[in-house]
């Protein structure tokens, strides 16, 4: 046991007569490797970009509640009647009056 131990830690397992399968292994295991750190790079750009997106929407909805808000104050009767009352423009004083027309 403590032979084989030393022979691992002096890299003996990959001079000897077999040490072809343990090649072909050992690169298996380091092609492995760049898979999972090219797969961890991949996800941690995707979760940026979703941290990305998520604080854009966030800024749009905003931006959507402030114009949401002021089109609902631009659209009040009194703020409508201020504006055509600077251009000399005033809300009638008579009710519309409903025409029908009747088809013979």
């Amino acid at each position: 046991m403590k032979q084989g131990f030393y022979n691992i830690i002096k890299g003996k397992f990959l001079v000897n007569d077999d040490a072809f399968g343990n090649w072909r292994f050992i690169i298996f295991l380091s092609f492995l490797a760049l898979i999972m750190i090219a797969s961890s790079h991949v996800a941690d750009k995707k979760v940026h970009r979703i941290a990305k997106l998520n604080d854009t929407v966030k800024e749009l909805k905003s931006e959507y509640l402030d114009v949401r808000k002021q089109l609902t104050q631009v659209k009040m009767e009194s703020k409508i009647s201020a504006a055509m009352a600077q251009r000399g423009l005033q809300p009638s004083e008579t009710p519309p009056q409903i025409i029908r027309i009747i088809k013979q």
